[in-house]
């Protein structure tokens, strides 16, 4: 995570891989001039601090990233991988460089949908040929964002501007895993005296999952959740139907006290109370695979 170094708001999450000799970052990309400048400005800092630091932004034309995920997508890789790669040995969250097809690529098994998966990052020169290469085999199908978002709901996974953004920090999104023991002792990174403190004294709201319990329209982004008593408690952030579990689920920020699994609640959409009751996340048990049977 990129942390406001005064509030200890979300900035931005990232994916950043160390490499051998250099880190490897994925933005988002509705954030990825913010992340620039915020980048640009700590190099220019540590360069003057004495350290070594060449930063190398890839603009679209020049390099692409396509997203291959499902429980089938490591056997139809690794049939187009050959001996290149063997992807028993690469487990979520490893990165490798590997030419498929003859198409120098770097594959790292990470994703955005609680499946096992993987980023393919290849120039955009060839992000056509490969395209067309996966979607040639057997049971590889195209995805919209619409499918893309619906699981990561269900894997329990945050959407910058949904459900984290500068107003909200790693202790009520639920995300201090994110903070190693270290960083948390040292309290050496952006905004750790106003984490730090939250995490101490305890949030106000937290980040739950929420699963209708009655037939009814979906709750959406904005939603307004309330209690038994009808009092405002919290407000949705994201939420769908959930083909998987055959309900309706969301994400939300309640009141701390509300936040405990079973408590039940009502979310107003289109007018209407629509019950709902807090669950823990993922709603979906994923399927990344840490070479563990």
């Amino acid at each position: 995570l990129f942390t406001d170094k005064s509030t200890g708001g979300i900035l931005d999450d990232l994916i950043v891989t160390k490499c051998e000799d250099h880190l490897y970052i994925v933005s988002n990309a509705s954030r990825r001039k913010h992340d620039m400048n915020l980048m640009l400005t700590r190099q220019e800092e540590m360069q003057k601090e004495g350290y070594e630091i060449n930063t190398k932004f890839y603009e679209p034309e020049e390099k692409s990233l396509i997203a291959f995920q499902g429980p089938s997508s490591a056997k139809i890789l690794q049939d187009l991988l050959g001996n290149e790669l063997n992807l028993a040995n690469m487990l979520f969250m490893t990165t490798s460089v590997a030419k498929i097809a003859g198409i120098p690529t770097r594959i790292t098994r990470c994703g955005y949908t609680g499946e096992d998966g993987f980023e393919i990052s290849l120039s955009s020169e060839n992000v056509v040929e490969f395209a067309n290469l996966l979607t040639s085999q057997p049971d590889v199908k195209l995805a919209g964002l619409g499918a893309r978002d619906t699981l990561r709901l269900e894997a329990g996974l945050c959407l910058y501007g949904n459900d984290i953004d500068k107003n909200t920090t790693p202790v009520s999104a639920v995300l201090m895993w994110t903070v190693g023991k270290r960083r948390k002792e040292l309290m050496d990174f952006p905004g750790a005296k106003a984490i730090m403190s939250e995490l101490k004294e305890g949030p106000k709201t937290k980040r739950v999952g929420l699963i209708s319990t009655g037939r009814s329209p979906p709750a959406r982004q904005g939603c307004l959740v309330h209690d038994g008593d009808g009092n405002l408690v919290g407000r949705i952030t994201s939420g769908c139907p959930s083909p998987s579990l055959n309900a309706n689920i969301a994400m939300a920020y309640v009141n701390v006290d509300l936040s405990k699994p079973n408590t039940p609640l009502t979310a107003t959409v289109r007018g209407l109370e629509v019950p709902v009751k807090v669950v823990k996340m993922p709603f979906i048990k994923p399927g990344y695979y840490t070479g563990k049977s």
